[in-house]
């Protein structure tokens, strides 16, 4: 078995008096896609920044590389998140910089490199997403496809180890759902990422997921392989992979 790129244990995350996550436990393994779906409300973004420490967990550990992630200091936790890339549910571009440049942040924040390398590193960013011709336009100028595509560009700028996608197909039409599905795949596969996907589209699950992480209710109802999830006899599990939706 694979040692696990990340692994939470017994994480516990509050609001006030609220618990949202119940001592939850998982792995996530390198170089496979990892869904994490669930209802609504459920604790997937709140499971999802906890693990990168945009919130302070209540208790619990959370190991990233198998390092300890809840007691680093700030600078070696930020020098472990320049190998971790996002993309954002709404993509989260600047909409008054140039796809060119909203792209470039990433490296000019965390790199030295010159003015020329990082113009030569941007445009093969661009071109693995296929949006050579859209470096000089704006945000604004993009369908809803390409603007996620440009945002996956900026995600991946430092060649993350780790990729993480909020919801990657919100808001698309199928078939622009299923191009992007195909791109995450053949990035995954081009520059041996681990990915960490947030979504309830039933079609990209059987399309991109190696394994799954059910939450209902902040508590973990399964964990295992795609093959194993539609196998599952857990009442939840069976009904969604059964009829699409939650019960």
């Amino acid at each position: 078995m694979k040692e696990p790129i990340i692994s939470v244990r017994d994480l516990v995350s509050k609001f006030g008096e609220q618990t949202i996550l119940h001592d939850v436990s998982l792995d996530i393994y390198p170089r496979e896609i990892t869904v994490i779906l669930g209802r609504s409300g459920c604790g997937k973004t709140t499971l999802v920044k906890n693990i990168l420490q945009l919130f302070q967990p209540n208790s619990g550990s959370v190991k990233i590389f198998n390092k300890e992630v809840t007691t680093m200091d700030e600078l070696e936790f930020n020098s472990m998140l320049s190998k971790i890339g996002m993309l954002f549910q709404n993509g989260a571009l600047l909409n008054s910089l140039t796809i060119f440049d909203n792209v470039s942040i990433p490296l000019e924040q965390h790199t030295e490199l010159s003015v020329d390398i990082i113009a030569r590193m941007i445009r093969v960013k661009l071109k693995l997403v296929d949006l050579t011709q859209a470096e000089n336009m704006l945000p604004a100028e993009l369908s809803g496809g390409m603007k996620k595509r440009a945002a996956l560009a900026r995600a991946i700028a430092l060649d993350p180890v780790i990729l993480i996608c909020d919801e990657p197909s919100a808001g698309l039409d199928p078939l622009t759902s299923a191009s992007l599905d195909e791109l995450i795949l053949k990035l995954k596969n081009l520059l041996k990422m681990t990915i960490v996907i947030v979504t309830h589209e039933l079609a990209s699950i059987h399309r991109i997921a190696d394994r799954i992480i059910f939450l209902d209710e902040g508590r973990v109802l399964f964990s295992g392989t795609l093959q194993e999830a539609k196998k599952t006899s857990i009442p939840e599990v069976e009904t969604f992979f059964r009829v699409g939706k939650f019960g």
